[in-house]
């Protein structure tokens, strides 16, 4: 039967009233929070310490591999089912007892880290650093469980939504708000701000309520042997098998490995190709912050009606394309100089196009895992979209001192082309087949 004129409308409307109302209830606004501490440990140590180690002197290859601290954050999937089965430290529930002792541990960390003097304690910086990315993506792997085992089925897009929201505001909060306040009062005043705001999620896992999950069906053992190869299996070997079994898995895993690489290898040398251009922290703050946050969550939204509208595989594709295109401003910016139009609108251009094809992406990895093991399988899928943004993109630093800014640039605007060809690739052989125009959750 054909609706009535305005049907769609109707049912529109009764569904984003409903969406709105459910971002007012605590336990989502409880995901917001958890959000705000998971984005704000990240910039600490990328762009925000590249600024820092800029101003002092250090070498431009140094700032480029300064990205390889995030590793961690790629390979948060091998520690996950260790933060998954074993007992935290303190007996708060599985949680919120890791939760909470992981937070304090990161607080601990950004407040060394942000005590070391870079022109004589580099070595000590950088392991730091090292330290607050591995608690930080432990953290993650936290509020992720947290965040899917708490909220029931209705609430999932909108907890989504508060988690990438959240995530955004801390990464502002690390990125502007530490520029600024390194601005007046110095880097340790900027990280140790940075330390205490962290206290926003230590407050959520302190007071709220650990997640009631379902039994797990009983497993006899004859042996503590065959106790621990169970535990072993259903913890990390079955999501990956289950992964495996899938048609052209690894050509999947290369063509999300490779989607963002060129954004990646232009983002790490953003912050020291603003420093050369003599734009000073302010502006970079201004620009590439704050006004660059607004670009982030407009491209986000835009993303989400592309690839609602268009599908996964059309819109990994155009998404992909204007990516692209969105790199090749840092050219017009490396051209023109130190001119502050040009600066808005390199950022806002790379933050509108990356953001949404960060939307198709997750669309994609949402829609790779199974629902038995949604938690590893995701964990592992995002954490190799992220491997280009660390391992590549490290060699950003020397890549740019040999051949120029211009052509830096201009090479990270088609090197990410490859991965869509292998998308479509996918898409010609039935990959695509799915309907994948589900919320991501």
């Amino acid at each position: 039967m054909t609706d009535l004129p305005g049907t769609n409308e109707v049912h529109a409307q009764t569904n984003w009233r409903k969406a709105v109302a459910t971002y007012t209830e605590p336990r989502v606004l409880q995901v917001l929070a958890l959000g705000f501490a998971s984005g704000l440990p990240l910039l600490l140590t990328y762009s925000t310490l590249q600024a820092w180690l800029a101003t002092v002197g250090v070498r431009r290859s140094t700032l480029g591999a300064i990205a390889l601290v995030g590793t961690a954050y790629s390979f948060k999937f091998v520690w996950a089912p260790l933060i998954d089965r074993v007992p935290p430290p303190l007996p708060l529930g599985r949680r919120r007892g890791w939760g909470i002792t992981i937070q304090i541990l990161l607080i601990g960390a950004i407040l060394a880290m942000g005590s070391c003097d870079p022109k004589h304690n580099l070595s000590r910086m950088a392991v730091l650093a090292v330290v607050v990315a591995f608690l930080s993506a432990s953290q993650d792997i936290v509020i992720d469980a947290w965040r899917v085992e708490s909220l029931d089925s209705e609430q999932q897009a909108p907890g989504a939504a508060m988690i990438q929201s959240g995530y955004r505001i801390g990464m502002l909060a690390a990125g502007a708000g530490s520029l600024f306040i390194a601005a007046s009062n110095g880097w340790f005043a900027a990280y140790a701000t940075m330390a205490a705001l962290l206290g926003v999620g230590l407050l959520v896992f302190v007071f709220g309520p650990e997640p009631k999950l379902p039994a797990e069906k009983s497993y006899v053992a004859h042996s503590v042997w065959q106790t621990i190869l169970h535990a072993l299996f259903k913890a990390v070997i079955e999501p990956f098998r289950d992964f495996m079994n899938r048609p052209l898995w690894l050509v999947i895993l290369i063509a999300i490995f490779a989607y963002k690489m060129g954004e990646a290898m232009a983002g790490v040398m953003s912050t020291p190709l603003y420093i050369s251009l003599g734009f000073s922290l302010p502006e970079i703050a201004t620009a590439s912050k704050i006004f660059g946050f607004f670009s982030i969550v407009t491209g986000a939204l835009i993303g989400g009606v592309v690839t609602t509208r268009f599908g996964i595989l059309r819109s990994l594709i155009l998404c992909g394309i204007l990516q692209a295109i969105g790199n090749l401003f840092f050219v017009l910016q490396a051209v023109g100089g130190h001119r502050v139009g040009y600066l808005a609108l390199c950022v806002t251009a790379e933050n509108l196009t990356g953001a949404m094809a960060g939307t198709a992406l997750i669309t994609w990895l949402s829609s790779l895992c199974s629902p038995a093991f949604t938690a590893t399988q995701f964990a592992l899928l995002s954490s190799l979209a992220s491997l280009s943004r660390t391992v590549i993109a490290s060699s950003g630093g020397v890549l740019s001192e040999k051949i120029g800014w211009t052509q830096f640039f201009a090479l990270t605007s088609v090197v990410g082309l490859p991965s869509l060809l292998l998308i479509l690739w996918i898409g010609s052989r039935g990959g695509f087949s799915k309907d994948y125009r589900k919320p991501a959750i």
